[in-house]
């Protein structure tokens, strides 16, 4: 499943390594790409390991905001 998050806090392109890292630590996440330019967070994860509210928590824990975007 790809989940996209959205975060207005990316300031500085180091977020975006800072961000991506936590979000593959997470058992279930296959892929995780950061969009500094537009605050796009693109996640490939199992649902079932990975719900969608711990990668919300996850970007949370190293300093950012993220909600998931609406379509």
């Amino acid at each position: 499943m790809k989940t996209i998050l959205r975060s207005q806090d990316l300031n500085c392109p180091s977020c975006v390594a800072k961000i991506e890292k936590a979000l593959k630590t997470i058992d279930g996440v296959a892929d995780a790409k950061v969009f500094f330019n537009t605050g796009r967070i693109e996640v490939e994860h199992d649902p079932e390991k990975a719900p969608t509210s711990q990668l919300v928590t996850t970007v949370g824990s190293v300093g950012y905001q993220a909600k998931v975007a609406a379509f």
